[in-house]
């Protein structure tokens, strides 16, 4: 039997079955005691304890996860690095490898694929939005669970995109799976966000096709492939694959970064494309010269056409245009051009004498805590709400930099056409620089010229006996380096030769008050500062009451010294909520599907131009800190203007549980409606039900439903 099956780790996490086996780590499913449910918990072997480069990939890991939050990446709950033992505690995940479906499909439906790519991208433009590459994108790190959510794990080679690489670093090595490694890698170049793209078209190739685009017998011969050769084009292993997906598959697979996408958003912009026009032609294949190919593309896209005219050089070098004559064809687009304006003109006086609300969104949503970045580089966004650099004003705050702090109109006003959308974004927290020093300077004059600079400190004692007792020794920070107001700088204080003793670290989890257990760690006197305790807000279970100290860091019985920082995490009394999204299946076009939240947009949660036929069951989680907020749930067709509510909850903050307050039927176009004005949110349109809908009120329902 396994060395850890049946054993407790920490007091809290009963080991119960091995449940997967990486190269570095093992993982097993687990229960933890204290928040009663079931985890993941990755323990690296025992072999890699010892080394260095294992130990900093499995705790980069964790450190890469722990920023991220998205619905489509494994969450972590918990790290421990001992000396004896590491280990991560992650979601348990009950589902299969994306790797383990593609085997027992043999090849995957296409629209299926797209489905579960557009999850990995949306998960992958999170981690590259804060910086992340994971760099082993591949099935065996992407789990399915079986109403077809997509998880993507193990972010163990993950790098962070701005860190600096040195010669110790990962620059000069070929790492990765090597089925999936962008050329960059196998080269052993420095990587971006574009390898991950690269591995994403991989993947879309082996789901469309049953196969890899690149099979030998070493992995040598497989990185040169890589590097080199060019895979069949999708269709010829597949001839139900459509022309624009074997088009988006083979540009995600470029060997040069430069012509593939650019980013996670631009490769879903042109899915979302053919999402709505699976007949669509990119007409990458003709990418020569960018700005006549932008102006073929646009056109084909638009008309559906192939490119219309062709030119050949013969041996005199004279150009031979075949096509047209040049007569007709200005004609004709100067009469394109007139009628372009005379409609221009009528819908301009239209919205004059008729108003200029749009059926966008009757509402404006909540911008404020997204990333300006994310905002702005959504043309969805800016478009439909009017959103452009010239109305963005740029302030300093608390806040990080590049998050909207504010913006006008505000979340739930009503939306108007023609008015511009207003953003203020924090450009980060006021700078200051650490004041000069001296070794041997007394305590006091340093606190006061941090205090002057607005630092905060904390005191750290240390044995020096080159510095007298009680005289600084030195700043965790160097002199003049410039750091946002408020941020604590250590001083490291000299206990003369004397050893610092140290203190064990009192027990204050589960304490109903966070002052109380602020006072208990006083009377330990582990820090003489006020910043000595860090205190963070967490959404938890309601198995834990706001207030109660639910985790503190380090833990309880551990031997530290005087100055060490404490972290207790404190439960918000609120809990996260999950409502099913379950999509109708009775209409073949794209549909839009808009979430609301308290009568406000959620962007994020919101989707536009997907396909019912062949869509799954999806999950929404809600970290709403309120008692009781509303959730509904719209749907309309892509080409049509109408919003019908599909859903309506009202949700318990507190205890996550949710209500049914409107349950509605989603009428295609084409069925006879009539308009109903709608309940239990804010209004986006007319809501078409028939009359045999029904109409329930505070009826509890489980997930399943």
């Amino acid at each position: 039997m396994d060395k850890y099956v049946g054993k407790r780790l920490d007091g809290r996490y009963e080991i119960r079955e091995v449940i997967g086996v990486g190269g570095m780590a093992y993982v097993y499913k687990a229960y933890d005691a204290m928040d009663d449910r079931i985890v993941a918990v990755k323990i690296l072997k025992d072999e890699f304890l010892t080394n260095e480069d294992f130990t900093r990939r499995f705790k980069n890991e964790s450190k890469a996860i722990a920023i991220l939050s998205h619905p489509n990446i494994v969450k972590v709950f918990d790290v421990s690095f001992g000396a004896r033992l590491q280990y991560i505690v992650m979601e348990y995940i009950d589902g299969i490898t994306l790797k383990e479906y593609i085997e027992q499909q043999k090849d995957i439906r296409w629209r299926e694929s797209v489905h579960f790519t557009v999850q990995i991208l949306r998960a992958l433009q999170h981690a590259h939005d804060k910086g992340i590459v994971h760099r082993d994108i591949k099935p065996q790190n992407i789990m399915l669970l079986p109403d077809g959510t997509i998880k993507v794990t193990d972010f163990g080679i993950a790098r962070f995109a701005r860190q600096n690489l040195n010669a110790t670093g990962d620059a000069d090595k070929a790492i990765g799976s090597v089925h999936y490694i962008s050329p960059e890698q196998a080269r052993g170049a420095i990587t971006d966000e574009k390898a991950d793209i690269y591995s994403v078209g991989v993947m879309l190739y082996e789901m469309l096709t049953g196969r890899l685009p690149f099979e030998a017998d070493n992995a040598v011969s497989v990185a040169i492939m890589q590097m080199q050769a060019e895979p069949k084009k999708p269709s010829e292993l597949n001839s139900e694959i459509p022309d624009g997906l074997e088009e988006i598959t083979i540009k995600a697979m470029q060997k040069d970064p430069a012509r593939r996408y650019q980013s996670a958003a631009e490769m879903l912009y042109d899915i979302d494309e053919f999402k709505r026009n699976p007949s669509i032609h990119f007409q990458y294949t003709y990418y020569h010269d960018d700005s006549p190919t932008r102006f073929v593309e646009a056109i084909s896209r638009i008309k559906g056409e192939p490119e219309p005219v062709a030119v050949v050089t013969d041996d005199d070098d004279d150009e031979i245009v075949k096509g047209p004559p040049v007569i007709p064809i200005m004609v004709a687009v100067t009469g394109a051009l007139v009628l372009v304006l005379i409609l221009f003109s009528g819908f301009i006086f239209l919205s004059k004498i008729f108003g200029d609300s749009d059926s966008v969104g009757s509402v404006i949503p909540n911008f404020v805590g997204m990333k300006y970045e994310d905002i702005i580089n959504n043309e969805e966004l800016r478009r439909d709400y009017n959103i452009s650099e010239e109305n963005v004003d740029h302030v300093q705050s608390d806040k990080p930099e590049g998050e909207v702090i504010s913006q006008d109109p505000k979340a739930g006003d009503p939306f108007r056409a023609n008015r511009p959308t207003k953003l203020v974004v924090s450009s980060g927290p006021i700078r200051v620089k650490v004041p000069s020093y001296m070794p041997g300077d007394d305590l006091q004059e340093v606190i006061d010229k941090l205090t002057r600079a607005k630092l905060k400190y904390r005191i750290v004692r240390e044995m020096d006996e080159a510095i007298p007792d009680g005289r600084v020794i030195m700043l965790s920070e160097s002199i003049g380096k410039e750091l946002a107001e408020d941020t604590i700088v250590t001083i490291f204080v000299s206990n003369g030769a004397v050893p610092v003793e140290p203190i064990t670290m009192p027990n204050v989890t589960g304490m109903s008050s966070a002052d109380a257990a602020v006072e208990r760690i006083r009377i330990a006197e582990l820090f003489i500062s006020e910043d000595g305790i860090q205190i963070v807000n967490v959404v938890n279970t309601v198995s834990h009451p706001e207030g109660t100290v639910i985790k503190q860091t380090p833990t309880a019985g551990e031997p530290v010294v005087p100055g060490t920082v404490v972290t207790i995490e404190v439960s918000s009394g609120f809990t996260d909520a999950t409502i099913p999204l379950v999509l109708p299946s009775n209409y073949d076009q794209p549909v839009d599907v808009m979430i609301y939240v308290d009568s406000v947009p959620d962007v994020e949660k919101s989707m536009n131009g997907i396909l019912l036929k062949g869509s799954s069951a999806q999950t929404l989680t809600f970290s709403v800190r309120k008692a009781e907020y509303s959730v509904v749930i719209r749907i309309k067709a892509s080409s049509q203007s109408d919003w019908q509510t599909l859903m309506a909850y009202s949700v318990s903050g507190k205890t996550g549980s949710k209500t049914v307050t409107e349950r509605g039927e989603f009428i295609p176009p084409t069925a006879t409606t009539r308009p109903q004005t709608t309940t239990g949110g804010s209004s986006a349109g007319t809501t078409n039900v028939t009359s045999a809908t029904a109409v329930a009120t505070t009826v509890p329902i489980s997930d399943e439903d």
